[in-house]
């Protein structure tokens, strides 16, 4: 009679930090305004026609969003068109970011980034995990490295059950006695 061995999480007793970049993810859902709609013939932005078009749009469909406002046509757009959108937008969305969706995540994450506490890896094994479902830029992996390599005694990352090994703290020499 064979008796069967309890399930043992050997990732949790490793010791092994894990950072889910996922789980930083903007709780906000991400909206889109591009002004190459607004352009006249592709080329220009004109004044009149632009606010009559900003009065039509339903602003309340931003509700609560992060609406990233760009221009994806190789024109160039006036400051003061920005500011239009801004004032339209500003009383339904999250948060107005000039730039595309891409732009404003590398930005989130940055922010995230700088705003943790790197103090509590000092000395540890820590995994970024990674290949999750949500787009993380490559620049949030680079600035959490960055950050942790002073104070990290390794950095690894991927899953725990399989990880690629970025960096290791070299051993330390013990003092040596005469």
């Amino acid at each position: 009679m064979q008796t069967e061995k309890p399930l043992v999480n050997r990732v949790a007793q490793s010791g092994l930090k894990v950072i889910d970049m996922e789980a930083m993810y903007p709780k906000w859902e991400l909206a889109s305004l591009d002004l190459k709609a607004y352009l006249f013939q592709g080329l220009i932005l004109r004044e009149k026609d632009f606010r009559a078009a900003m009065k039509e749009i339903q602003w309340a469909d931003y509700s609560g969003k992060v609406l990233c406002v760009f221009c994806s046509a190789d024109a160039i757009i006036p400051v003061w068109a920005y500011m239009l959108v801004a004032t339209y937008a500003q009383p339904f969305v999250h948060e107005v970011f000039g730039g595309d969706e891409k732009e404003f995540l590398r930005l989130h994450y940055n922010r995230v980034v700088s705003g943790m506490n790197i103090a509590a890896y000092e000395n540890e094994r820590v995994i970024l995990k990674g290949c999750g479902s949500r787009p993380v830029p490559s620049s949030a992996y680079l600035a959490l490295a960055s950050r942790l390599r002073p104070v990290a005694k390794s950095i690894m990352y991927g899953e725990p059950c399989s990880t690629v090994p970025i960096f290791k703290q070299p051993a330390r020499q013990s003092a040596q006695h005469d």
